[in-house]
């Protein structure tokens, strides 16, 4: 680990331009690395806080395709509703890019560049999914079908968002064209490899021995499942017409693979903020001329891109050679929405810029409620009726109430200047004692990444100064004692003002209205808590405003109508396509005569192992008793399909799944409702084997 470093990189995840933020994309990445960020430079650090779109991505031509529109005014409408967003909400990032940027082109086409000149490639002629109706290469997410890891029928090309796996397309089991749904086939191409294998006893030593004790278990597992595995050449470039152009010689049609050109996007946004800034960007991102690493680079992400930025990024800048490494990756699981997981194309989310105009002013409401329910070590799932109640119940009845009756109090009793205090009593000196110690308390959750933690932490501050006035009375004391509230007040302010500073990583625009309530100016961590002094005798302080309203029931019971209309929509287009699905390209009778389909009996079945949705069938074809993979397992049970009738395709080529070769399939079909169905030859006087014709 660095000790004391010289400066800070911190990179949160580009988010792709095909669609806005949503409460997922914050919670998981930019709010905890937002926070981050703010408390290094309350400390007076050197930061370098960076973002920006990624606009290369498959996605990016998938959405264009869907929408009748060209790639380029996909991003540039995606990067807009972005970009307002993050300055709406106040994600501080010292530069928010594109990688449609020339200079991030430039800083792509040199990384790539100088790594094929040093040899650290593989030119290799493989076999990729082709589309021949659409006349091209199947790029990752144009992709999709059954993940061989999990069972899910509906992982992407470059990865399963089921199970979190990393694919290759090739990998998928009975994969289809996302543009045309077509059954892809395999063709020749080119392509450049990084050998990761090659750097597989750097990255064991490096991440699981190096950072065993300091980086997230969910993180290390999933390396240490990757390096076991055993590493093999990942391709970094792609048959694409979108993209940065692969810059060597016999490369034409071909783009670099956004996951080599994304994380490139981290330093071209340095070099361009350090260009506009008077900076030296290699500061922040190369060893020194001794070798050693002064700068402490932190990445951001979530869970699902765990492996490109501990694996693949880290093999490229190890192969570059000059580059600094990162010293954590805090990844965080996923947030979930009202019980179900958030989806882009099913519009399940609550988007950012549309949660500014409902909630305008909240948006520390929704940073609190995000980083109170944190992803930190498991899945979590957002509720509306629990944003309302953290509001309502924390925020309002604990911070903002404190905060309120202190600022009321001054006013009513000294006409808002901050009174002398007399001597200090011993609650007085306990509680300006065990505020002191907060600091250090939050700052080791911090530095530690446990952010959820340290949010927790803030709030003990607010209650500590809620019961000292509970316990002090000062309204009940000013009817004898005066002299003895002046104290009380003093002591109270003293707490208010540390929260205007303490609070500020966590909730920066209720920082801004206490600290405007309190006429100070001063915002340093670094600052001596224990001086008592940090709101001055004699100071003038401003009349206080509520820091956090009520949300009232209508107003969330809004956002669940909308929800639930969104879930009825979904219900209705899927049913719509289940019932008006088009009929496929026309084929000719041998075509059809290929297929053997016959009749059979399920004699056994069994769940596989580590699979949700996978039977292993033992089934009497007539010809044979063979054994079927089928991903049936959450519809039926073994005990629902033993002595099943089914039709099978019994001449299908067999598949390896998850080590158990399938030698055909069973032939079914969804209902409308979902429901899953045999089709059923149950018929007097069929026997197994008969064929289907």
């Amino acid at each position: 680990m660095i000790q004391n470093p010289k400066r800070y990189t911190i990179t949160a995840a580009l988010p792709y331009t095909n669609g806005p933020i949503h409460i997922g994309h914050l919670a998981g990445v930019y709010v905890p690395a937002d926070i981050y960020a703010r408390y290094l430079r309350l400390q007076d650090r050197d930061v370098a806080f960076m973002c920006g779109s990624d606009e290369h991505g498959v996605a990016i031509s998938m959405k264009a395709k869907k929408e009748g529109v060209s790639p380029q005014e996909i991003i540039d409408k995606y990067d807009g509703i972005i970009r307002k967003s993050f300055q709406d909400f106040d994600i501080s990032f010292d530069n928010y890019s594109r990688t449609s940027a020339k200079i991030h082109h430039e800083t792509a086409s040199d990384f790539f560049k100088k790594l094929y000149d040093n040899g650290n490639f593989l030119e290799q002629d493989t076999e990729q999914l082709f589309d021949e109706k659409a006349n091209q290469f199947l790029a990752d997410r144009f992709v999709v079908g059954t993940c061989p890891k999990c069972g899910h029928d509906e992982a992407y090309g470059d990865q399963c968002e089921k199970c979190g796996s990393t694919l290759n397309a090739t990998d998928l089991i009975n994969p289809k064209s996302t543009i045309t749904g077509e059954v892809p086939i395999l063709k020749k191409t080119t392509h450049w490899f990084l050998p990761l294998d090659k750097y597989s006893d750097f990255l064991r030593e490096w991440i699981l021995v190096g950072h065993e004790k300091d980086w997230k278990n969910n993180v290390l597992g999933q390396c240490k499942s990757w390096i076991d595995a055993g590493l093999e050449p990942r391709a970094v470039t792609r048959d694409l017409d979108w993209g940065i152009d692969v810059p060597v010689a016999g490369a034409d049609g071909k783009k670099l693979y956004v996951w080599f050109d994304a994380p490139i996007g981290y330093i071209s946004a340095t070099k361009e903020w350090a260009a506009r800034a008077g900076k030296n960007w290699e500061h922040y991102w190369k060893k020194e001329q001794d070798g050693t690493t002064t700068t402490k680079l932190v990445h951001f992400i979530g869970k699902d891109n765990i492996v490109f930025h501990c694996i693949i990024f880290p093999a490229m800048l190890k192969a570059e050679g000059s580059y600094i490494l990162p010293e954590n990756v805090p990844a965080n699981e996923f947030l979930n929405l009202e019980g179900n997981k958030l989806s882009t194309s099913k519009n399940w989310a609550v988007w950012l810029h549309e949660y500014m105009v409902d909630f305008p002013e909240k948006q520390d409401v929704l940073r609190y409620a995000l980083t109170a329910n944190a992803p930190e070590t498991k899945d979590n799932d957002f509720t509306w009726k629990d944003f309302q109640s953290r509001n309502n119940n924390e925020l309002a009845a604990i911070f903002g109430n404190f905060i309120n009756r202190v600022v009321v109090l001054t006013h009513k009793y000294y006409g808002g200047v901050v009174p002398e205090p007399n001597a200090l009593l011993d609650i007085d000196q306990k509680t300006l004692t065990e505020l002191a110690a907060y600091p250090a308390v939050i700052s080791s959750s911090i530095e530690r990444y446990r952010f959820r933690e340290a949010l927790g932490e803030l709030m003990n501050v607010a209650r500590l100064g809620n019961k000292y006035l509970a316990d002090e009375e000062p309204w009940k004391v000013i009817k004898n004692d005066p002299e003895r509230v002046k104290t009380q007040l003093f002591v109270a302010l003293q707490i208010a003002s540390a929260l205007a500073i303490l609070c500020e990583p966590f909730l920066p625009f209720t920082s801004k209205k206490i600290l405007k309530t309190l006429n100070i100016k001063l915002n340093n961590w670094n600052i001596d808590f224990t001086d008592w002094n940090m709101v001055k005798a004699g100071h003038q302080i401003n009349e206080g405003e509520i820091l956090f309203a009520q949300i009232e029931d209508a107003e969330i019971q809004k956002q669940i109508d909308k929800l639930e209309a969104t879930k009825l929509t979904n219900k209705l287009e899927q049913a719509e396509v289940v019932t008006i699905a088009l009929q496929k390209e026309p084929i000719t009778f041998d075509d059809f005569a290929k297929m053997d389909i016959r009749v059979g009996t399920i004699l056994a079945a069994e769940k596989m192992p580590k699979a949700n949705k996978l039977l292993i069938l033992t089934v009497n074809t007539g010809i044979d008793t063979r054994t079927i993979v089928s991903g049936i397992a959450e519809h039926f049970s073994p005990e629902d399909v033993v002595g099943k009738r089914v039709t099978v395709l019994v001449n299908l080529l067999p598949r390896n799944l998850r080590g158990v070769e399938s030698q055909g399939m069973i032939l079914m079909t969804n209902l409308p409702d979902g429901k899953l169905v045999f089709l059923n030859p149950d018929v007097d006087g069929v026997q197994d084997g008969e064929t289907i014709s």
